[in-house]
Order: structure tokens, then C-alpha cells, then sequence
């Protein structure tokens, strides 16, 4: 099938007014089906915008049963599927019944292809500009993720775990190696909850010294220590109302692990030298790339910590898992380093992508944005070449032996790849892939891709 043309389900068990019908719009890609079987199965397979059906199909042609059940399955698999219903003159009630069933329109037969034609196009019409509402809709929300660029299904249900988790109050712990981006989720589960109009505190616990850092979680009182000129607010009274991430939290010291736990058991703190109970209404967000598991079995980190921390946890994971994910990020960041740049719009070359889709990334998405970032400055011309990413192809990971699982992860393999390699763009990538615009989305369907 092409892609220039849109795809049409025609769904009719006469023979001869289905050939008709294909003549007839051929400005179409048209997809036939003559039962309610082939027709549920060439909906699954090609996803069709608009389907035309006649009501009375097998195994009972004058019955419009079959044809109202193959309704309802469609509304439910596609709802937004635009379904035209084909009647006889004296069909008009069983039309309106198909329309309240969800049948977007209804012409009589014999049909004038004309008018069909027009109920057709419009239906396709319909069709398009409700995607694009949707698209619009989508870009309003995105601020919150819009520094998250995955095609990888394990990603996108990070994304959709954070969205039911940030409208609530629950403490959540973001698990995953350095450079995966564990501040970028914090940051949307603060943008995307009630609390986004509030501050949103970020602190280290491993970049500050333990006989600091209880000052700057705490705050302290006037002469509390020697230098303690004045009374100072601590970074959990600085995010009152909004939220704290508290990141690299396994290296929390034992000491402050017991004033945290005291603060989500009670929701108040006491300042260092001070003995005034404050308290704080503060949402807790913390990550850590280190196993707080294995730190509570060596008895550095407190169990019943863990577990007020951990009451919902978001383990992200590494690039070098998210299959297609790092060549799609690279253009992301070679767009994003242009511009900040001024160098004008720069294109990664092949060469350049398949470095990168080789690459094992052990810094992750960090490492690759800094590596974007360098070439962007460092390359000559508007291109990208491998010699300007400068990384090492990465040796090739043993697979499993059995042939079936084999093929499969070949096929889901070349596809994230692909669509990674084009940037999303699915012309481009059914035509590296050597395969048809339906066969793509066929194949995206059935390893769970979006």
C-alpha cells in the first residue's frame, strides 16, 4: 500500500458491489473485507480513518444483527474510527439505531457514488481535524515533559505512572543511574500537581558536607554554632507548600535519616539550636542511583525510611535499554544546542547516528547531551559527522538462540532504531524498513510501540 493515499475499509459481501465500490474510489487505499471477522481483522491491521459497511452481513445477510456487532467492536477498538452505514431504502430505522450506536453517518443503496463520495471525504474530514484537536490538546499539557524525548515503551510508562502519581501527596522515589534524568521526572511530578505554583527545592545530599547539610535541610537559630550570625530558614521551609527533591538520597547520613523520618511522620521540623516544633507543608521527591536495598542490608540506611520514601517508585531506565532513544534525543539536543549556540541549524549524518545508536552511553543522557553539545560547537559546516561525535561503536551484546524470540527482537530492534534514526517521522522510516506505511503500524501495534 502507498502512502500518498488514505486508507478505506470496505466492509460489503457482494462481490460485485465491493469491486464496484474500489472502482469507484480509488482516489482511496482501498482495503476490503467481507465479514465481520476479516472486517475486525483488516481494522487491526491497517487503522483505518473511515470505514464504510453494509449492515447485513454473514451469516445472515437480511439480518442487520451481524452488522450492528461489528459496529459496537469497531467503537470499541477505534473509537475515533469514522463509520459510514450502508442501508436499504427501507432500512432507515435499523440507520438510526447504527447511528446511536455510535455510526458517524448512513446512506441508502443503490448509492449515487457522488454522495457517497462527499459522506466519505467528510467523514475523513472529521477525522482530521478531531486528530488535530487531540495534537493541540497534547502541547498544552506538555510544558511538564517537555524536556522527556522517548519513543521507548518502558519510558512511556514512567510517563503515564507519573501523571496518575503527581495530582496526589504521596513521597515518591526515582530510582536509576547517574545522567538518566531523575531531577527531569522530579521536576514533573512538581509541574504536573497542585503544588506547581509553588517552589520547587532542589539539594544534593551527596554534594554537601554531613556537618552542613542538617543546616541547609533544617535552617538554624541565631549563635547555634560559631558563625550562626542570624536566624536562617533550611531548604524544607524554603519549599513550604510546594516540593522537595532530595536527590542522591542514599548517601543521606544516619544521623539526618531520623529527622527526615521524624518530619514525614509528623510534617514538622525543629532548626539546629532551636526547640520550637515548625510545621511544613512540603511534598518529598527523592532519587537515588544507588541501592538503598543493599545500603539497609550493610546498615547504612534506615528500613523504616525506605519505606515511607518508597510509596511510590519510578525506577528509570538506562539509554543503552531504550532501544532508538538515543538517536532520537540526539536531534532533539543537536536542534536544541543550535539555537542556543547561534551556530545555525545543524543535520546529524548517517554516519554520525549510527555512532551514537551504537554507543552503550555508561554516562547515559547526560553524556549524550554533552557529546551533542560539543560537536554542535566543534563540527565545521551545518553537518555532523562521526568524527565530530568522536565515540567508539560499542561491541555487540550476545542474544538469545531461540529463533522466534530472535526474529522478533530483530524486527523491534530495527524498527526503534529506525524510527529513532528519522526522527519520528514514519514516511522515512517504512521506507528504510522496506515495508509499507500499514505494515509499520502494524508492527508498532504489536510491540506495544507509539
Amino acid at each position: 500500500m502507498t502512502d500518498s493515499r488514505r486508507p478505506l475499509l470496505i466492509v460489503e459481501d457482494d462481490p460485485a458491489l465491493r469491486k464496484q465500490m474500489q472502482w469507484a474510489f480509488d482516489k482511496y487505499e482501498t482495503v476490503v473485507a467481507d465479514s465481520r471477522e476479516s472486517a475486525i481483522a483488516q481494522l487491526r491491521r491497517y487503522e483505518p480513518p473511515v470505514v464504510t459497511m453494509d449492515l447485513g452481513l454473514p451469516p445472515f445477510p437480511d439480518d442487520p444483527a451481524e452488522g450492528l456487532r461489528l459496529l459496537e467492536e469497531i467503537h470499541a477498538l477505534a473509537p475515533e474510527t469514522k463509520v459510514v452505514v450502508l442501508t436499504g431504502q427501507s432500512d432507515r430505522a435499523h440507520a438510526l439505531r447504527a447511528i446511536a450506536l455510535g455510526a458517524h453517518d448512513f446512506c441508502t443503496k443503490p448509492f449515487e457514488p457522488e454522495l457517497l463520495t462527499w459522506t466519505i471525504e467528510r467523514a475523513f474530514r472529521v477525522y482530521e481535524l478531531q486528530e488535530e484537536n487531540r495534537r493541540l490538546q497534547t502541547l498544552q499539557h506538555a510544558p511538564a515533559m517537555s524536556g522527556l524525548v522517548t519513543r521507548d515503551p518502558t519510558m512511556q510508562r514512567v510517563c503515564r505512572t507519573v501523571e496518575k502519581v503527581a495530582p496526589t501527596s504521596a513521597t515518591v522515589l526515582i530510582l536509576g543511574e547517574s545522567g538518566t534524568g531523575k531531577e527531569l521526572i522530579a521536576r514533573a511530578v512538581h509541574d504536573l500537581s497542585p503544588r506547581q505554583g509553588k517552589r520547587f527545592v532542589a539539594i544534593n545530599c551527596a554534594a554537601i558536607p554531613e556537618n552542613l547539610l542538617e543546616s541547609e535541610l533544617f535552617g538554624y537559630e541565631k549563635g547555634a554554632y560559631t558563625g550562626a550570625a542570624k536566624q536562617t530558614i533550611g531548604k524544607f521551609e524554603a519549599a513550604n507548600g510546594g516540593t522537595l527533591f532530595l536527590d542522591e538520597i542514599g548517601d543521606l547520613p544516619v544521623s539526618l535519616q531520623a529527622k527526615l523520618l521524624r518530619f514525614l511522620q509528623e510534617r514538622v521540623i525543629e532548626r539546629v539550636g532551636g526547640r520550637q516544633e515548625i510545621p511544613v507543608d512540603v511534598r518529598i521527591v527523592c532519587a537515588t542511583h544507588r541501592s538503598l536495598k543493599d545500603l539497609i542490608a550493610a546498615g547504612s540506611f534506615r528500613e523504616d525510611l525506605y519505606y515511607r520514601l518508597a510509596e511510590i517508585v519510578v525506577e528509570l531506565p538506562p539509554l543503552r535499554d531504550r532501544k532508538g532513544d538515543a538517536a532520537l534525543l540526539a536531534h532533539a539536543f543537536v536542534r536544541r544546542s543550535s539555537k542556543e549556540q547561534g551556530t545555525g541549524e545543524k543535520t546529524l549524518m548517517p554516519d554520525a547516528i549510527e555512532a551514537i545508536d551504537r554507543h552503550t552511553w555508561p554516562g547515559n543522557v547526560r553524556e549524550l547531551e554533552n557529546v551533542v553539545k560539543r560537536a554542535v560547537i566543534m563540527s565545521d559546516g551545518q553537518v555532523i559527522t562521526a568524527a565530530d561525535i568522536g565515540i567508539d561503536a560499542a561491541a555487540t551484546e550476545g542474544r538469545s538462540l531461540n529463533l522466534r524470540q530472535v526474529r522478533d527482537d530483530a524486527e523491534k530492534d530495527a524498527v526503534l532504531r529506525v524510527l529513532g534514526r528519522v526522527n519520528g517521522n514514519l514516511s522515512k522510516a517504512a521506507e528504510l524498513l522496506g515495508v509499507s506505511r500499514p505494515t509499520l503500524y502494524d508492527l508498532m501495534h504489536r510491540f506495544g510501540l507509539r
